[in-house]
């Protein structure tokens, strides 16, 4: 006989603004904030969402979405024969004249969405996370649990508890949650590991019926602050309706021993620093390189990085990820990042620094400990995140010991 497979919507919450990550979400989305080059944060959940076999895939934004829906329509297109379709939509105002008041309203401004589809399965993940995850395994595990509502964790230290949401679970039946805590000082430990909980990944899986009644009946719940983490899994809790998904359980093709299980949240600065660090390692904590799992983009037509000599001294690069376009002219570039059409000319030294889209650095200019957005130019012989208070008395954004300077930001 056959097993009929749950018919699946997937919903990217793309809305987030992003203030933690300023000046780089000044003109731009978190989630459509570039990674690694030649990525916005954005490309991992959809290629999770696409890799694991959903492809009818909406994306809710709002706050200054333009790139972030360029990016979608531009690079995001399937099939519409088949019926799949990536689609980005941003907030309507469809049940009253104000925005989106929490992630849980986002869905409920847009249950026309699950309406025009018809699911039985809600598949809701969040858009500004490095990682890979196949959510079908998730979705199995939801649907032969019984539960209404399944929230994705991953195993953090529990001197880490007061950092995150954390599931309580029930000691004879660890897949139940027992109690949703936010940032819990004096947590449990697991069952199976007392020096370890259960952090929520802002992932979750709901069955399609289950979720249009919560966030139509949080709508108009008094109090509520209208969050999927805070008020929406909470309320399946209380009513013994909600599982956990362990994501140490979750296997995806190609990963390695060593970046098996590695997820990061890039909402700080020094986070999202530390994730690039991690890619640039010469064994590299998140492989980007898994082509049994890829993560998909576009990055335009351009060109293969180039490493040329100034006629005196040849180009140095270790430890470094250079994208398309990318030309080192006679520099040194050490544990950095390199995104599309940078220029490093000749005497320059970067290291432990991201250079996004067109940025220029001089000849014998020093950039260290450093973020520069699109189209930054340092002059020749300038430096910048050598000495932090010159560059914060410059007028840069200076945080936890790294320089950051925003897009097309002019050096003084």
């Amino acid at each position: 006989m056959t097993v009929k497979r749950p018919r699946v919507l997937a919903i990217v919450l793309a809305g987030g603004e992003g203030k933690r990550l300023m000046p780089l979400t000044a003109d731009r989305a978190k989630p459509a904030v570039p990674f690694a080059g030649i990525y916005r944060l954005i490309d991992f959940a959809l290629s999770n969402v696409v890799n694991s076999g959903y492809l009818q895939v909406v994306v809710l934004t709002q706050y200054k979405s333009h790139s972030l829906d360029r990016h979608v329509t531009q690079t995001w297109r399937m099939s519409t024969l088949l019926g799949n379709y990536v689609t980005p939509v941003p907030a309507q105002q469809r049940v009253g004249k104000h925005w989106y008041l929490g992630s849980a309203d986002a869905i409920f401004q847009s249950l026309n969405l699950i309406r025009d589809a018809k699911p039985d399965i809600v598949v809701v993940v969040g858009a500004d996370h490095v990682y890979r995850m196949d959510f079908s395994q998730m979705v199995e595990q939801h649907v032969e649990s019984g539960a209404a509502c399944t929230v994705a964790a991953i195993r953090q230290p529990i001197s880490l508890a007061d950092q995150f949401g954390v599931i309580d679970v029930e000691p004879e039946q660890p897949s139940r949650i027992r109690e949703f805590l936010e940032k819990p000082t004096d947590p449990v430990g697991l069952p199976d590991n007392p020096d370890e909980v259960l952090a929520s990944m802002g992932n979750y899986v709901f069955d399609a019926d289950a979720l249009v009644e919560a966030v139509t009946r949080d709508a108009t719940t008094d109090g509520s602050k209208h969050d999927m983490g805070g008020d929406i899994v909470p309320s399946f809790v209380r009513r013994a309706q909600a599982g956990v998904y362990d994501y140490k359980d979750n296997v995806v093709p190609g990963a390695t021993d060593r970046d098996k299980g590695y997820w990061r949240d890039v909402g700080t600065m020094s986070s999202y620093m530390a994730a690039h660090m991690d890619v640039v390692s010469p064994l590299p904590i998140f492989n980007l390189y898994n082509f049994d799992w890829p993560i998909y983009t576009s990055y335009g037509p351009q060109p293969p990085a180039k490493l040329v000599s100034d006629g005196e001294h040849g180009a140095v690069v270790d430890q470094a990820v250079l994208s398309p376009g990318v030309v080192v002219s006679g520099g040194t570039v050490v544990r950095s990042v390199l995104s599309p059409a940078v220029r490093v000319q000749a005497g320059a030294h970067v290291e432990g620094a991201v250079l996004m889209n067109g940025v220029q650095i001089g000849a014998g200019a020093v950039v260290r400990n450093a973020i520069l957005d699109k189209n930054v130019v340092i002059p020749p012989g300038a430096q910048v995140g050598v000495d932090p208070a010159a560059d914060a008395a410059r007028g840069f954004f200076v945080e936890d010991g790294l320089t950051v300077l925003g897009k097309d930001q002019v050096f003084p």
